[in-house]
């Protein structure tokens, strides 16, 4: 089995084609033995390896119940399945029958009862991946053998037959009434007593969580991913039955905080956007016996632990009466509980959704609820259950919000991928948006337009105007617009621009430097890989993943360095030697035998993907987006410290990013549906993707000093005018003097590059649009 393990050496999975325990049948109790006989094999002691007795009755019940659909019943001893499932295979055909039957033959020749018993308690598939008694316990009770109960040593009995099917997670009654059918199979062969049997049969199947209590319960979908990249390097054999200990770099802490920051941003979105789309399920009861009713309603994909599934009991116009189930004992019956929903502000949300739109807001809770309708909620100690909790979602009523998202934290100076959150939840959805969805960045990729113009010696107060333009392409005529479509600046800098995510400028930005310096940005920082020199591209037409964006972003922040993300940090073999390790930076002298001599330098093999100056003038340029542009209503000055991020909003409202980052980590979110349609008017990245950014640094940072973004050696500061503020404006060294210098003017119009004019904008271009 390999384990992997988070940053702080929490167990976050255990990987393992099977699960075995083996156990030497003295260590069996008895009661676990005769459970199995009873329940596989009632004359295992008296036959020679066939049952002969046992072949006469199963082909009488299946002459009984030939025509009825019913699965026939099979003879085999527990001798001829431990010849099966470790010699002849499970193919069905008469042959292997035979091979089957001859070999249990000689098997009972050359072994005693006990160690054939041995064989198959400590071989047999029990479900869950485990094999063997020992395994099975330890996966449904998280028991020993001996702390088992009479009841709970029939269950493991009752799985043979078909562990899936009588699975207690997704088939309680059927695994009961299995269970209860072993307990009777005892009682008859006379190894238990009727009291004994009567006291099983009234205690309940209580399965432990299908995750260990010790594995932390967050960070599926990181998880998930560092299985791929085991596979990846290793091959699936060795990662799955190799014995590797992985250490990652999640931290639960900060996991935990970036998926509840996720889903309250597609809860908020959801409750503005979505309405009420109906119930979970509608359940019938007599009087007072709602419970069984509500107690067999499956469980939704989603639903988080906090909620619970309440039966509305009775309805009245301003208020109703909802009951729910709480175990207080995990092995305990459930025990009901009442509360009251009242219709006040809170459950404003709750439109009804008349063809697919919200209506207006709820004047009666019949409009809402009705007697037997089963939705969630969220039990509150003082007030009953609180309404929100019970958001519509996409495809059935009650469920989840139906909005894809995805988001991860790093640490922009290693790459090191501290939080990934790739959806809702990963039992809705295995797929992980963070990345695997490839979807447009729209303005987030503005920066890297705006990096190729400083690498250029451009300088962040240059001026390009903001007005109509019009381009040729291959396509017809072509007129991009801004958000505020119709509304014109005139002559902006650079700055100005970028704060306000204007299109027009950004285009002429693109026009004036050629899009293949753009496309050499967007590779060189892994955004896009051979990305077309389509002007409109300069606007976030291409296709990236979450991931990509964080680690472009860092780059930023990370002095123009390249940022590898990696969620491994080593990988060790069962013995323990290091396979595989994510930092290859050399160390001389790190074994040095004198200590006085210092610490010795670590040698940064990082590739440079930008100049210095660029990279941290790009970082004052995007803090200005937090403090005064499209992410200032979200963010500002709220986290205390220097923020630096960009907003994107993709046409029609369809993707919705945020990238931002402090000196300590970088955050990218992205909001949006799976299959792409527009989130609604008005939905852009500032307003649901940034706040989500704001709640994850808020608790990653929150014990932590404000850290100043570092300036580069050899840039040059001027203090400078921007709107009512006074900022330190960064330079490259001569070009401070170039302030309101106009670019991108028609071609003969002051402001042409060095180097450029239009051929030289024809030669960047291409010819291709």
């Amino acid at each position: 089995m390999s384990r992997i393990y988070a940053a702080d050496s929490r167990l976050m999975a255990e990987l393992a084609a099977e699960r075995r325990v083996f156990v030497p049948i003295e260590a069996i109790p008895r009661r676990v033995q005769q459970a199995f006989v009873s329940a596989e094999d009632q004359r295992f002691w008296e036959h020679r390896g066939v049952d002969p007795i046992g072949i006469v009755r199963a082909v009488l019940t299946n002459l009984d119940r030939l025509g009825s659909g019913r699965r026939p019943v099979g003879a085999s001893t527990i001798t001829q399945q431990v010849a099966k499932n470790m010699l002849v295979g499970s193919d069905q055909t008469l042959l292997r029958k035979a091979r089957e039957a001859i070999l249990a033959l000689r098997i009972e020749q050359a072994m005693p009862k006990s160690r054939i018993l041995e064989i198959y308690l400590n071989e047999i598939f029990l479900g869950q991946q485990a094999y063997g008694v020992a395994a099975a316990a330890q996966n449904y009770f998280n028991k020993g053998l001996d702390e088992l109960t009479l009841a709970e040593a029939a269950f493991l009995a009752a799985l043979p037959k078909g562990p899936n099917l009588y699975n207690p997670f997704r088939y309680p009654e059927r695994a009961l009434e299995r269970r209860n059918w072993v307990l009777d199979r005892m009682l008859e062969d006379g190894a238990i007593t009727p009291e004994e049997a009567r006291a099983a049969r009234a205690e309940p199947i209580v399965p432990r969580p299908t995750r260990r209590p010790d594995m932390i319960a967050v960070g599926q979908h990181f998880t998930e991913e560092v299985r791929r990249e085991l596979i990846q390097r290793f091959g699936p054999e060795q990662t799955v039955m190799g014995g590797l200990v992985v250490r990652t770099s999640l931290e639960p802490a900060l996991q935990a905080a970036a998926e509840k920051a996720l889903r309250d941003g597609l809860m908020a979105y959801d409750r503005r956007r979505g309405g009420w789309r109906g119930p979970v399920a509608q359940i019938s009861f007599a009087g007072t016996e709602w419970m069984p009713a509500l107690e067999a309603v499956p469980r939704p994909p989603g639903m988080l632990p906090e909620w619970r599934l309440a039966v509305a009991l009775e309805v009245r116009e301003r208020e109703a009466r909802l009951g729910w189930l709480e175990r207080p004992d995990p092995r305990g019956a459930p025990q009901p509980r009442l509360g009251t929903l009242a219709l006040d502000a809170e459950l404003r949300w709750a439109r009804p959704v008349r063809d697919g739109r919200p209506g207006p807001e709820p004047t009666r809770l019949s409009q809402v609820l009705q007697p037997g309708d089963v939705v969630m909620v969220e039990p509150q100690a003082a007030a009953g259950p609180r309404a929100g909790a019970a958001a519509g979602g996409g495809g059935g009523g009650g469920a989840p919000p139906p909005r894809g998202g995805g988001g991860g934290g790093r640490d922009p100076a290693t790459g090191r991928v501290m939080a990934m959150v790739g959806g809702w939840s990963f039992e809705r959805s295995q797929f992980n948006r963070a990345t695997q969805a490839l979807r447009q960045p729209g303005s987030a990729f503005k920066p890297f337009v705006y990096l190729a113009a400083l690498e250029q010696g451009i300088p962040p107060n240059a001026m390009f105007e903001d007005a109509p333009i019009e381009v040729m392409t291959a396509q017809g005529l072509w007129r991009p617009h801004n958000y505020n479509a119709g509304q014109y600046n005139g002559w902006v800098t650079m700055r100005q621009a970028i704060e306000r995510s204007l299109n027009l400028v950004t285009v002429r930005v693109a026009r004036e430097i050629g899009m293949e310096r753009v496309a050499d940005v967007a590779a060189r920082f892994g955004v896009i890989d051979n990305m077309p020199h389509y002007l409109a591209l300069a606007l976030g037409a291409g296709e990236t993943t979450v991931l990509r964006m964080a680690a472009a972003y860092a780059s930023f922040v990370n002095g123009g360095r390249k940022v590898a993300p990696t969620l491994i940090d080593s990988v060790q073999d069962r013995r323990g030697r290091v396979l595989w390790r994510a930092d290859i930076r050399e160390c001389p002298g790190c074994d040095a035998a004198d200590p006085a001599a210092g610490p010795p330098p670590l040698l940064e093999e990082r590739p440079q993907v930008t100049d210095p100056i660029a990279a941290y003038q790009m970082v004052s340029l995007l803090q200005g987006v937090v403090q005064r542009g499209t992410a200032a209503a979200a963010i500002g000055n709220r986290l205390g410290r220097p923020v630096a991020g960009k907003t994107g909003t993709t046409n029609d409202y369809m993707d919705n990013w945020f990238v931002g980052f402090t000196p300590d980590i970088v955050v990218a979110v992205w909001m949006g549906y799976d299959e792409p349609r527009s989130l609604g008017p008005g939905e852009t990245g500032g307003q649901n993707a940034a706040p989500v950014f704001r709640e994850v640094v808020a608790a990653a940072l929150k014990d932590s000093p404000p850290v100043p973004f570092r300036a580069p050696p050899g840039v040059a500061l001027v203090r400078v005018n921007v709107g009512n503020a006074t900022i330190l404006e960064p330079f490259r060294p001569g070009t401070e003097s170039g302030g309101g210098r106009r670019y991108g003017g028609e071609p003969g119009e002051d402001g042409a590059v060095a180097g450029g004019g239009a051929s030289s904008l024809d030669r960047g271009l291409g010819g291709l649009y």
